[in-house]
């Protein structure tokens, strides 16, 4: 937890964490190198220099340091994992599913794993989703919309086939669609991100969550403009978070249009670890108020009360999460021992 300058402990839920392996070992192509140099070119960019990572360890990285990085370092009581495939690039895959899922299960009480799929896979895609969901009880899926399989280098939310998984999902009571939605990471096509096909999909579907990981960026104005018709679109603060160091004026204009259009009821914090650890992007977001004239633009308000919901309530209450029941549940967990252990 966060503890303010007041004492209050803040309850924060990580809604974006990934564990990749993107290691010269497992890269198919050229393509692997390209993907992950991109990703390791957004944290030297927009990250403090004392947060940068070495290269080799940025590759691959342990479950130890993610434990340590979003836990004990990074004030989080809960995180999610939101893996990607991208099988045309590593050998073995990207995210790393199997052992997310069983880092999940040594801390239960502290991570969620989302499964992903893609609808070009087919009745046999359909089938694994099943599986999944019998197997985890899955809460979400995380879509990458520009994933590339065989000649194809994207598909649409709009698509057919993309609706009969949507229509599994629903069947299956999975609830919460993340997607990609962001800036264009090298080499895949910057079209496929285009948020245009989620307003299709949000009012097609109106029981499911559709988190718009990343806001769309750089088309947050296409973002802010369907969001808010479409009241069961959220804005994954992912990818716009480190901002809050790099461009601080930029960031605030970010949330001001975010709690223009939206509400404060619709945002939801991520990290997007790796790429950037949570700890001090949490500190700098408690520390962080709007400048007066975006207040009296937008007649936006960053109060704790928001603050709060933007760290936690919104993702708890999307994954059914009782958050002061949930307290009870992580007081002395294995984790809480852990980390007592290690302070000593």
């Amino acid at each position: 937890m966060y503890r303010t300058m007041d004492g209050e402990e803040i309850f924060i839920i990580d809604a974006h964490i990934a564990l990749w392996d993107a290691s010269k070992e497992n890269q198919l192509n050229v393509h692997g190198q390209q993907f992950i140099d991109c990703f390791y070119d957004y944290q030297t960019s927009l990250s403090p220099q004392e947060f940068w990572w070495d290269k080799e360890d940025f590759l691959k990285y342990s479950e130890d340091r993610l434990i340590k990085d979003v836990f004990h370092k990074g004030y989080a009581d809960m995180a999610i994992f939101q893996p990607v495939l991208l099988k045309e690039f590593y050998k073995n895959g990207f995210g790393d599913i199997e052992n997310s899922q069983k880092l999940t299960q040594t801390y239960p009480n502290r991570l969620i794993c989302n499964d992903t799929f893609d609808p070009r896979h087919g009745k046999r895609g359909l089938e694994e989703l099943e599986k999944s969901n019998e197997r985890y009880s899955l809460k979400g899926v995380k879509l990458y919309t520009a994933d590339w399989y065989g000649d194809s280098k994207g598909y649409k939310l709009s698509d057919d086939s993309t609706y009969r998984y949507l229509e599994k999902c629903q069947e299956l009571g999975i609830k919460n669609i993340h997607i990609h939605k962001g800036p264009t990471i090298t080499p895949l096509n910057r079209d496929a991100f285009d948020v245009a096909d989620v307003d299709d999909a949000a009012t097609s579907f109106p029981e499911l969550n559709f988190i718009v990981e990343h806001l769309g960026l750089p088309r947050l104005e296409d973002f802010c403009w369907i969001a808010t018709q479409e009241k069961n679109v959220y804005g994954g603060l992912s990818v716009a978070m480190p901002f809050i160091y790099a461009r601080p004026r930029y960031f605030a204009e970010i949330m001001g249009e975010l709690l223009f259009w939206l509400d404060e009821d619709r945002i939801i914090f991520g990290s997007d670890y790796a790429i950037w650890e949570p700890g001090w992007l949490i500190e700098k977001f408690m520390e962080f108020e709007l400048p007066e004239d975006i207040k009296q633009e937008t007649g936006a308000e960053l109060n704790l009360d928001v603050k709060k919901k933007i760290l936690a309530g919104n993702a708890a209450r999307l994954y059914d999460i009782d958050i002061e029941a949930q307290k009870g549940k992580i007081n002395n967990d294995r984790l809480a021992q852990e980390m007592n252990l290690s302070s000593v």
